[in-house]
């Protein structure tokens, strides 16, 4: 039996786990950042202190794309500075971090999907502070995953686009969805499913990428999200509104590492 730390858990990843953990053989203990604050390198020392995890599946990130321009230095705090003191924890610990990132570290240029092996280059605060993030672990940590994902949304969990869609579409609100925006939507189920066959097959360490294999643009999915629920709302399709945030025009991910 394993021993499994989750932080961030009350978010759409952390909250998932927690219920495919029901059914689970191994210990699983869920922190939101009130009993794991993982900005607090003492808490975190103290919390982990004679535990004895296994494994640390990190879903703390601060995930505001907008708010990140104007609050660098706290998307770099939550993003780069905590992990760099959970990497040293992790370390001290002899636990496993599994880190939770994002397609925003690729600048969208490649016409084809970002593999593990391409290039980074982040367009925006969000990105660099997650690319920094792993840039760390990847540079410090004794041992670790990586998790690159790709549009995560919750169909039960949470404020999310597939949960505003409907909402929209069931008060009667006009639908104006930008199509110049491509990747790969990802069901939190899905890789919640995936986080826990990884630590099941315990494949080689390193950077992983994992989505769903459907290429589309965020007009494709709340067409799909409409249809799946019988709704026949229109559906406008509008360019990238210039809200001062540069994003990746094309940022599918998949992988070509199998276990």
């Amino acid at each position: 039996m394993k021993k499994i730390l989750v932080t961030g858990a009350k978010g759409q990843l952390g909250s998932t786990l927690k219920e495919k953990a029901r059914s689970s053989k191994d210990h699983w203990v869920f922190c939101g950042r009130d009993e794991f604050d993982i900005t607090d390198s003492k808490a975190i020392a103290v919390f982990l202190n004679n535990k004895h995890f296994d494994y640390c599946i990190n879903c703390a990130a601060y995930t505001n794309v907008v708010k990140a321009e104007q609050e660098a230095d706290q998307a770099q705090a939550i993003n780069f500075e905590a992990v760099k003191k959970l990497v040293h924890a992790c370390n001290q610990n002899q636990i496993t971090l599994i880190h939770i990132s994002t397609d925003y570290v690729f600048d969208g240029n490649k016409k084809t999907p970002y593999l593990e092996s391409d290039a980074t280059d982040p367009l925006n605060q969000y990105g660099k502070s997650k690319l920094l993030g792993e840039q760390e672990i990847q540079k410090n940590a004794r041992a670790f995953y990586i998790i690159r994902t790709s549009w995560l949304y919750s169909k039960t969990l949470g404020s999310n686009f597939y949960s505003a869609i409907l909402n929209k579409s069931k008060k009667g609100e006009a639908l104006f969805i930008v199509n110049d925006q491509i990747g790969t939507p990802t069901n939190v189920d899905h890789l919640a499913a995936f986080v826990m066959r990884l630590i099941l097959k315990e494949p080689p360490k390193g950077l992983y990428h994992f989505s769903d294999e459907q290429i589309m643009s965020w007009f494709d999915l709340a067409v799909k999200i409409l249809e799946e629920h019988q709704l026949d709302n229109p559906v406008t399709p509008i360019a990238t509104a210039e809200s001062g945030v540069i994003r990746p025009y094309y940022s599918p991910i998949f992988s070509n590492k199998k276990f």
